[in-house]
């Protein structure tokens, strides 16, 4: 019998999965993490930052730049007070769409991003680092 590898999410609370694998126990987790994420938002909820853990069994399970900056777009929507249809109005867009510039599924273009950002009063930053 092979070892399990396990993944939990101790910043949610909830939430664990595995692999037989640690790939596969993280790209289980990745889409894991997705889907507490999406929760989250369609439960209008604050997403916790993830906190800093150290040691050999701790590793970030890490969502795209694009899924990251989706996040934090939705977090400065909750921040603003804005209702949806106000916010999608700033932008120019129909209220259905901000559902998508949420949605860690769908495909949203960076320049859409940007401008939601910009009608909240924020700027998009994005920064290379080394890999670790």
């Amino acid at each position: 019998m092979s070892p399990i590898n396990t993944v939990t999410f101790p910043d949610f609370g909830y939430g664990v999965t595995q692999g037989e694998t640690a790939a596969e126990a993280m790209e289980m987790a990745q889409d894991l993490l997705m889907l507490t994420i999406g929760d989250y938002i369609r439960e209008g909820k604050p997403v916790p930052a993830p906190a800093l853990r150290r040691g050999a069994k701790f590793r970030p399970v890490r969502l795209t730049a694009l899924r990251s900056a989706k996040v934090a777009l939705y977090m400065a929507f909750l921040e603003s007070g804005l209702k949806k249809v106000d916010f999608a109005r700033r932008i120019g867009i129909p209220k259905t769409h901000i559902e998508r510039l949420f949605s860690l599924r769908h495909h949203s273009r960076l320049d859409q991003i940007e401008a939601a950002f910009a009608a909240l009063g924020k700027r998009l930053f994005v920064e290379a680092r080394d890999a670790a």
